[in-house]
């Protein structure tokens, strides 16, 4: 539903602003006040094009802004937009600024947008029906709707059904598709992976075996001079030449001479016990660095080994992200694709076996909708033309035809074209191109009061010229199909007639006035005398006019 309408510098209209409601809503002026002016500015909201002039004389830019109330699931396959829009707002604000050299910007909920968005969103929360050309193009999306609408709420659930179905159905396929693509690499893609992951798995990689090994290289690589110094320490302690003088042979004949004068100081015995030990351990210590001289023994066999190991290690490393670490984890890796390769053949089966179940499901959907269709064309037709008899369209042929597509759509296995021949013994042609505007607007509110009780679509109905060319119970007729219509709709009618503005729950006058340089238009609520007022005035009289005043209260209370 529009809860606010502003209009600022937008041709006659320097600022109005209306506070809207639910029910009936009636624009009335002069010829020539504006009226339109507002249709033009909802028109703009929609994603309408601006008309050269539109910005008021002597303005830098016009502006339009709409508040609505945001329906639940309006924004459901918008994702784009569902994400700018907070999950608690309770109103979607759209906006449209036009410069006076004709560039124009939407907005919404005050972020820059393309107008195709404003198009998107306003085809949603707002049908117009009036003389704007390209707005009539919306009537080819919305015919199939109306079709359904009037066979019952079972075929618009199937209808949401079949659109469903359809969408689940092209993305099975695609993915299907994109399986099957894929399979040809598969094959090559496994090689790798099986190649990769067995010479990983050869190696058995270990962070703590990687750093023994290159410990033990070193160890090889220098092992003259390990045992070398080995040996010096062993003859430094106790030599093998009878010539040499060694740490051992000293540290004995320093003993020698303590155990010597043993038991005369004590403090001497105790330093003589650590000489005695500093002895043995010498002398163990001799041992052990010839142990291990003997020990160590040229092994090429195993440096060659080892630097193979390192090299394919290093290999391993440059391949897989410089570490064992990252080698490991690249060996994971390779096992969760190779067991996603593996099942792909399954997965391919279950999207198959899928699909099927999807395309079943819509072939089931479209051939109920099919029927159904078939069966409500001539009684949706027969149906309209009874309602266009009403509102002062005697003799209008009216008849729905159902096309079949080439390929099945969402929405079904048919296109829907609704044929009128406004005055007989015309050809019928399609509704779009061949109704006037008020013809037009009176056929689609004849097609929304039968559609379902008029349930089906936007939220918001805007008529402009819906009284054209009627008057007297024809008029009446117009009046009260809009307020049956809007007891379950926001119903905006732009109207010269008396009989339809009667009927209205809120009523807001346009008036031109005068200015100094520009004439200006404002838009006012009225209410109460004021309504009286612009009744008499839309009957030809004035508030002075006893005649006038009564017709007009005569109206009111008829309503």
């Amino acid at each position: 539903m529009l809860l606010e309408l502003r209009v600022e510098n937008l041709l006659l209209i320097e600022r109005a602003e209306l506070r809207l409601g639910p029910g009936l809503t009636a624009l009335t002026g002069e010829t020539g006040a504006g009226k339109t002016v507002l249709a033009h500015a909802l028109d703009l909201l929609l994603g309408g094009r601006p008309r050269p002039g539109i910005v008021r004389p002597g303005a830098s830019e016009a502006y339009v802004e709409g508040a609505f109330a945001l329906p639940d699931g309006l924004l459901d396959d918008l994702p784009d937009l569902r994400e700018r829009v907070p999950d608690d707002a309770g109103e979607l604000v759209l906006a449209r600024r036009v410069a006076a050299e004709g560039r124009s910007r939407a907005f919404v909920q005050g972020r820059s947008a393309p107008a195709s968005e404003l198009a998107d969103l306003g085809g949603r929360l707002v049908s117009f029906y009036g003389q704007h050309e390209h707005r009539r193009l919306t009537l080819a999306a919305q015919q199939l709707e109306i079709l359904d609408s009037f066979c019952g709420p079972d075929q618009l659930e199937a209808h949401e059904a079949l659109r469903r179905a359809f969408g689940r159905a092209r993305v099975l396929e695609r993915e299907l598709v994109e399986l099957r693509a894929r399979t040809g690499a598969r094959e090559r893609e496994r090689d790798l992976l099986a190649f990769e992951l067995d010479e990983i798995d050869s190696l058995g990689p270990d962070a703590d075996e990687e750093r023994a090994l290159r410990e033990e290289r070193e160890r090889l690589r220098r092992i003259d001079a390990l045992r070398g110094a080995a040996l010096a320490g062993a003859e430094a302690i106790s030599s093998e030449s009878p010539d040499w003088a060694d740490v051992g042979g000293a540290l004995g004949e320093s003993e020698r001479l303590a155990d010597a004068v043993a038991g005369v100081d004590g403090r001497l015995d105790a330093l003589a016990e650590r000489l005695r030990a500093l002895r043995i351990e010498a002398e163990d210590l001799g041992t052990d660095l010839r142990h291990y001289a003997d020990a160590l023994s040229d092994e090429p066999e195993r440096l060659e080994e080892v630097e193979d190991c390192l090299e394919r290690y290093d290999r391993l490393a440059r391949k897989h992200g410089g570490t064992v670490e990252a080698v490991l984890a690249h060996a994971e890796r390779c096992r969760a694709e190779l067991a996603e390769l593996e099942g792909a053949e399954e997965a391919g089966e279950g999207l198959e076996r899928e699909l099927r179940a999807a395309q079943t499901e819509e072939d089931d959907l479209a051939g109920r909708l099919s029927t159904a269709r078939e069966g409500a064309a001539a009684r949706l037709a027969k149906t309209v033309r009874s309602e266009l008899a009403e509102l002062g369209m005697e003799g209008a042929s009216f008849s729905v035809k159902l096309e079949r597509r080439e390929r099945r759509a969402a929405s079904g296995d048919e296109r829907v074209e609704l044929l009128i021949a406004p005055n007989p013994g015309v050809a019928a042609a399609p509704l779009r191109e061949s109704a006037s505007g008020g013809e037009l607007s009176r056929t689609m509110l004849a097609l929304m009061s039968v559609a379902s009780g008029g349930e089906t679509g936007a939220a918001t109905l805007v008529f402009d010229e819906v009284d054209a060319g009627v008057g007297g119970q024809t008029a009446r007729a117009v009046g009260r199909k809009l307020r049956s219509l809007a007891e379950r709709r926001q119903v905006l009618c732009i109207t010269h007639l008396p009989q339809i503005a009667s009927l209205a729950d809120r009523h807001f006058r346009i008036e031109k006035r005068a200015g100094a340089a520009v004439a200006h238009t404002v838009v006012e609520e009225l209410a109460g005398g004021a309504v009286v007022d612009e009744l008499c005035r839309m009957l030809g009289g004035d508030s002075e006019d006893d005649g006038a005043r009564q017709h007009a209260q005569e109206l009111l209370a008829a309503a």
